[in-house]
């Protein structure tokens, strides 16, 4: 041992680190060398050895129990030895019976030193004290509650909202409905049901159980095939859709199959994600009042039953004509078709189509797409790789238009398809305007024979939408690759990493704000605006909040893009890789869960040489804070591209103006690799993928491939000290954080499974409900859990069957209960357990 941490010890002193190790690991071969020999003093000095190393922990990280123990348990354990009849030696009992004999001497083993003994034992007893103190202690733990007052009704408005012309209000959906992603189109992930309370909670059962039998693993899947989806309710249905494209009703108060539907999708894709986060809704048409009416209040559909393999079969002709889809009209690949759809379901398809289905029955609305039922994504779009670009989250579905954005490839190359937005009339499929952040200003449908901007910006979250004031709000990606931005166009520089705010009715920007300058992180805008009323200074302004992978939230109003809580230029690290460059600042906002720059006494692991080992690749990786730009020697990106928000956005109590969050906490190494030329493997140093698997972060056209992965230690843990995830509350007119706790266990992610509550950290969104209890399954152990909104407490958990990285919904049924759905099918790229469970929660009859 000490010779193992004296020389890694020297390792680090070099590189400018700490010298603790080159001394506790000299001080661990003077104690073997002692020991060999028999000293009486062997002991008295791992003593000292201990007791110092003590002292120099409390030093480092103060009564913070998983920082003292990565420090100081093997040492203690060694300690502990040491004093045992089993180390080979005699043990404190034995030498104070010999001290005791007249013959004590020849008893004590070649003179062994009581008091030597004594005084290890004295120093385990205070190491034993200090850890049971710090187990007690939280000092990561921010107690706290939010305010319990609702807004006020009678606040002025500071500019009364004005609808674009002939915009038609918001739809209001029925508290015991879910309409959209988000509930509505607004994405606050807010149920207003209060028959579930904290004070009842605990009584929630399971109501039922449904299995889709649609599970990760099949040929052709790549790493992140996953289960992100959060139904629809609508009537007494529910709606979903399955990793692998199938399309599910449910009765919603039952968990009864209605019907299912296989879009059939095409084999071989160039996949680089496999996942359907949802369906997207229209209401009847008759639904729809006059368009200057103000908002409408949308009907629950009345549903009829349905046989449940009504949609299940294909035509004959469908997987022959799938295997060459761009050659044969799209309506050679249709389903079954009713006459007409009152209503409409929409789903993507990872082989780039917006299938409108009946909700009634699962067919495929004949009224829609030219007769097909379908939209091609494929129109127009340059780079024709099948698989490469699709739209993985539900569409914006307003009283007129079906918006879609879309996904590309992540650093495969510089030739990918464009991330153009698209408007479709919602009756008829027809393309109405595209907005291409390559070339912003043309919003017209293209000509024939044109195509989008190849490898723009593109947007392959969850978009939000306000139809008072007629504008879409977009959160925008990068243009590959994410870690170089050598050669990108004003166009590209001016949207990426931006919320951007479009017209209803033309699709020309009205405002944009932009997140990240020249984003070189991936720190594209992962989560979808969520869009509430603020009272701000004594007025009600409309605003936005945008959480963003880096941890801040950006509240502005969003009828200009003014931020509504202060934002920041904070001078950023310079010096980019060769033919780049980086922004001078970047912006920060007053209501942030950017994390504190991390430093070597930050390093973590299981034991004192995983540790000393991060310490050494801290050392040698390039760090100088948030927005290190990446580089040949690898730079530390933290925090890292996983996001302390992604996908699963926030949830927030558009009544009280308070939000629930989930920040997750996790470093990542970024590290340019020049290329030799656009066919040799630079990073997948295994070989290319199998099948029509993308080669990714190689970015064959671009100077260099990128080497991206989380920071760990050599046995796999974060070289971070826990915890790694939290949930915490947020007073959104204040931007005040009035609780944050850490959250979930590592009962899944341990080689054994001790349910060690160390905050881990999570994917996937939150839902709050108007009882005051927060629901969330995100946290990479497989609970879902409730949360008291006032002050974070965990009110009530279960344990699910697979991972649950998905967002909740809840609902009312025709039984007249509140239920809350969580689906548990787990994420590749984290390694939860698959499944294919959607269960259901309601209190007792």
């Amino acid at each position: 041992m000490g010779a193992a941490v004296l020389a890694g010890g020297l390792w680090l002193a070099s590189l400018g680190g700490s010298w603790y190790y080159a001394a506790v690991g000299s001080a661990l071969l003077v104690t073997g060398f002692l020991w060999a020999r028999q000293h009486p003093w062997a002991r008295g000095w791992y003593a000292v050895v201990l007791g110092g190393s003590l002292a120099w922990a409390l030093w480092e990280v103060g009564l913070d129990w998983w920082p003292l123990a990565a420090r100081l348990d093997v040492l203690f354990v060694l300690g502990l030895w040491m004093l045992t009849r089993w180390s080979g030696r005699p043990s404190l009992t034995d030498e104070r019976d010999a001290s005791a004999s007249p013959l004590g001497s020849r008893r004590a083993h070649r003179g062994w030193s009581p008091s030597g003994s004594a005084l290890l034992g004295l120093v385990i007893v205070v190491s034993a004290a200090v850890a049971v103190a710090s187990w007690f202690r939280d000092p990561h733990d921010v107690a706290g509650t939010l305010p319990r007052t609702e807004a006020s009704a009678t606040v002025t408005p500071a500019v009364a909202p004005t609808p674009a012309s002939g915009m038609p209000g918001n739809p209001v959906v029925a508290p015991g409905e879910w309409h959209a992603y988000g509930r509505t189109g607004l994405g606050q992930r807010f149920a207003p049901l209060s028959e579930i309370t904290p004070a009842n909670v605990s009584a929630l059962k399971l109501a039922w159980e449904y299995r889709t039998g649609d599970v990760r693993g099949k040929p052709g899947d790549p790493e992140e095939t996953t289960y992100e989806v959060t139904p629809l309710k609508i009537g007494n249905r529910l709606f979903l859709c399955t990793p692998h494209q199938l399309v599910i009703a449910l009765d919603a108060t039952t968990g009864k199959e209605l019907w299912r539907y296989d879009p059939q999708i095409e084999n071989k894709l160039a996949l680089q994600h496999l996942t359907c986060r949802g369906l997207s809704y229209q209401p009847p048409r008759a639904a729809a009042a006059d368009v200057n009416a103000g908002a409408t209040v949308v009907p629950v559909l009345p549903l009829t039953a349905a046989a449940p393999t009504a949609a299940t079969a294909a035509p004959a002709d469908t997987a022959a004509a799938a295997s060459n889809s761009r050659q044969t009209p799209i309506a050679a690949r249709r389903g079954a078709t009713d006459a007409a759809c009152m209503a409409k379901l929409f789903m993507p398809t990872a082989d780039g189509r917006i299938i409108a289905l009946s909700p009634d029955t699962g067919a495929v609305c004949a009224n829609f797409g030219g007769g097909s039922g379908q939209i091609d994504l494929w129109q127009r779009m340059p780079n024709l790789r099948p698989g490469a670009y699709y739209s993985t989250s539900p569409v914006v579905v307003t009283q007129r238009y079906v918006i879609v954005g879309g996904t590309v490839l992540d650093n495969a190359s510089v030739k990918e398809q464009s991330g153009v937005i698209r408007a479709f009339d919602i009756d008829t499929g027809q393309l109405v305007w595209n907005w291409d952040s390559g070339n912003p200003d043309d919003t017209a449908p293209l000509a024939p024979g044109r195509t989008y901007t190849p490898n723009s910006p593109n947007s392959w979250s969850i978009s939000s939408v306000d139809e008072a004031l007629g504008m879409v709000y977009v959160p925008m990606g990068n243009q590959p690759p994410d870690q170089w931005g050598g050669r990108r166009s004003p166009a590209v520089e001016r949207y990426s990493s931006s919320v951007v705010a479009l017209d209803l009715a033309s699709g020309r920007v009205r405002w944009h704000f932009q997140t990240v300058h020249h984003d070189l992180w991936d720190y594209d805008v992962p989560a979808q605006p969520t869009l509430l009323d603020l009272q701000i200074n004594g007025q009600t302004v409309p605003a936005l909040v945008q959480p963003t992978k880096q941890g801040e939230l950006f509240v502005l109003d969003r009828r200009t893009g003014a931020p509504l809580l202060p934002v920041q230029e904070a001078p950023a690290p310079q010096g980019a890789a060769a033919g780049d460059h980086t922004a001078a600042t970047q912006p920060h906002s007053a209501l942030s869960f950017n994390p504190p720059p991390l430093r070597e006494r930050d390093m973590w692991g299981a034991t004192m040489f995983d540790q000393l080992a991060c310490r050494i690749a801290f050392h040698r990786l390039r760090y100088e804070g948030r927005f290190t730009p990446p580089s040949e020697q690898g730079s530390l990106v933290y925090p890292g591209n996983f996001g302390v928000f992604n996908w699963g956005g926030i949830a927030v109590d558009p009544s009280r103006q308070v939000a629930f969050t989930t920040p997750t906490y996790l470093a990542f190494v970024s590290k340019l690799v020049p290329r030799k030329n656009d066919s040799s493997l630079m990073v997948q140093k295994d070989g290319p993928p199998k099948g029509n698997l993308p080669a990714l972060n190689e970015n064959f056209g671009a100077p260099f491939a990128a080497s991206m992965k989380p920071f760990v230690s050599p046995m796999g843990l974060p070289c971070q000290a826990p915890p790694w995830g939290y949930v915490a509350g947020v007073d959104l007119r204040t931007g005040q954080v009035a609780w944050k706790h850490r959250n979930g266990t590592v009962r899944d992610l341990a080689p054994v499974p001790l349910p060690f509550r160390m905050g881990v950290p999570g994917i996937g969104g939150p839902m709050v409900t108007a009882g005051g209890v927060a629901f969330y399954s995100g946290a990479l152990d497989n609970y879902v859990r409730a949360y008291d909104v006032n002050d974070g407490r965990i009110i009530w958990h279960d344990r699910l069957p697979a991972g649950g990285q998905a967002t909740p919904m809840s609902y009312t049924g025709d039984d007249g209960r509140q239920y809350v759905v969580v689906v548990a099918g787990g994420h590749g790229s984290t390694g939860t357990k698959a499944g294919d469970s959607v269960r259901a929660y309601a209190l007792p009859r």
